[in-house]
């Protein structure tokens, strides 16, 4: 009988240990958004749509290296030829199409990530005119003024808290040549 007392008193104690869980486990309390600007383009004059250069293949490849281990849900880029290389073999990797957006909706780009991919991470590459307004859409303070137009190795890691409130943005740098 007293055997019988400890073994139900040990499954209450671990049934209640179990209940303490959040409703929704698998959502972590954090928003994480990489943000990078496409690899190396060709420099070539009067180019509508410049694909990479072997160096910028090179930095796809880093980015797919740095990125691939994390759990990434959503890839975004927008509608060009470097953007896309950019992103393929990363996209290639993970199994994940990516999500074509429109580079002068900075604002509706933020609200679908604080929307649709809350306590999730997401990927989004732009072009060094789009990069930083997009930080600012995300609410999270520039840690630069601007990007140069042979700047290619910046990685911005923004963590945006679910219960709202400021983010924080940290930079990396990755690639051949990476500062």
């Amino acid at each position: 009988m007293r055997n019988i007392l400890l073994l139900f008193f040990s499954f209450l104690l671990l049934a209640g240990c179990g209940s303490t869980r959040s409703a929704n486990p698998g959502q972590a309390s954090v928003t994480t958004v990489y943000i990078v600007r496409h690899a190396e383009k060709d420099p070539g004059p009067n180019l509508p749509d410049p694909a990479l250069t072997p160096a910028g293949e090179q930095r796809a490849v880093a980015l797919r290296e740095l990125l691939e281990s994390r759990p990434v849900t959503a890839i975004f880029t927008t509608d060009t030829r470097r953007t896309r290389g950019t992103v393929a073999p990363l996209a290639t990797a993970l199994r994940l199409p990516p999500i074509v957006y429109n580079p002068r909706n900075q604002r509706g780009l933020a609200e679908q990530i604080r929307q649709e991919y809350a306590g999730k991470t997401v990927v989004v590459v732009g072009h060094s005119n789009t990069i930083l307004p997009l930080l600012d859409e995300l609410q999270v303070t520039r840690p630069l003024q601007e990007i140069a137009d042979n700047e290619y190795d910046y990685l911005f890691e923004v963590k945006l808290p679910r219960a709202g409130g400021p983010g924080t943005v940290a930079v990396q740098h990755y690639g051949a040549g990476a500062k």
